[in-house]
């Protein structure tokens, strides 16, 4: 199927908690960008900036864990019990991507 491996054509209702979960987060990570971008403004010594970046990357991480965790819990279980087998193929390319 075309729209397994086409993304943007696809959506999922999210509950409200999970919305305001994954929304919570990104508005962290926004500001943790530019707090960021601030610091560069303002000529921050490197290793500051450096201990910022990696709180940034932990908390994409934690953004993509929590995604993931919700994504197969509900689209990948959903899925499969349709007999949407592909989805597996799906997960497992996923995964391949996001753990370089």
């Amino acid at each position: 199927m075309d729209e397994i491996k086409n993304c943007c054509h696809r959506t999922k209702e999210r509950s409200v908690e999970e919305y305001k979960s994954l929304i919570n987060r990104l508005n962290r990570i926004e500001g943790q960008i530019r707090g960021i971008k601030g610091m560069v403004e303002k000529n921050a010594y490197c290793a500051d900036i450096l201990i910022q970046s990696a709180a940034v990357s932990a908390a994409v991480r934690s953004f993509n864990k929590e995604l993931l965790e919700n994504h197969i819990r509900s689209c990948v279980v959903k899925d499969i019990k349709e007999g949407r087998d592909e989805t597996v193929d799906e997960l497992l390319d996923i995964l391949q991507k996001i753990m370089k």
